[in-house]
């Protein structure tokens, strides 16, 4: 089993949105049979077999061993990762594009780079998985509390300087067998709050078009 699947196929990323298949292969995290599923989800034993027969389909689940019970077999099923994403691969058409409104300060930009960042790192994870080789990544996640927007501007300032500097001092684009690697970095307000609170409370910013 996978830590994580990264989902870019629309049919797949339908079969894993309904809730009752959603319910489903989160219960699938450990080996069960239609027959304890159909109990816990409160469905029919055949309703179960129909949701579970699409989850494999779409290599979601996969079958971990059959066991004979006087007439029947019955089928031992398990989740092929404890935890799944949608990439915006999965909607290629409407997905967020880097190249539109390329401004730092732009909350569109954002999450058009994080979008990318799921896309490609869930196509990286899926080679490296096929490989059976590990895949070299690296992230900081931190919080930082401002006491002004001054501030916070002033270590903006600071921290893209010095990025550049790091980056121009180990750029070698003329390196033999070297690799690109790509550096994303994002700073946002933190969510404090849940739902409805968190907007009401969410400042107005002025964003590029």
């Amino acid at each position: 089993m996978l830590d994580v699947a990264v989902i870019d196929d629309p049919a797949v990323a339908a079969v894993s949105l309904d809730p009752v298949r959603a319910g489903l292969l989160a219960a699938l995290a450990e080996p069960a049979s239609a027959a304890s599923l159909a109990a816990g989800a409160g469905l029919t034993r055949q309703k179960a077999n129909y949701h579970l027969r699409a989850l494999e389909r779409s290599g979601l689940i996969e079958l971990v061993e059959e066991r004979r019970k006087g007439n029947c077999t019955e089928r031992v099923m398990r989740a092929t990762a404890a935890s799944y994403v949608i990439s915006p691969a999965a909607m290629a058409a409407v997905a967020p594009d880097t190249a539109r409104a390329r401004d730092q300060l732009s909350a569109r930009w954002l999450i058009a780079l994080a979008a990318r960042l799921v896309r490609d790192v869930g196509v990286l994870l899926t080679r490296a998985a096929a490989a059976r080789q590990p895949l070299a990544t690296f992230a900081v996640d931190a919080e930082i509390r401002f006491g002004s927007a001054a501030d916070r501007a002033a270590f903006l300032q600071e921290l893209s300087g010095s990025l550049e500097q790091l980056a121009v001092k180990y750029h070698d684009p003329a390196a033999t067998g070297g690799r690109l690697h790509r550096l994303v970095l994002a700073v946002h307000p933190s969510i404090t709050k849940p739902g409805a609170l968190a907007l009401a409370d969410a400042p107005v910013t002025k964003e590029a078009s």
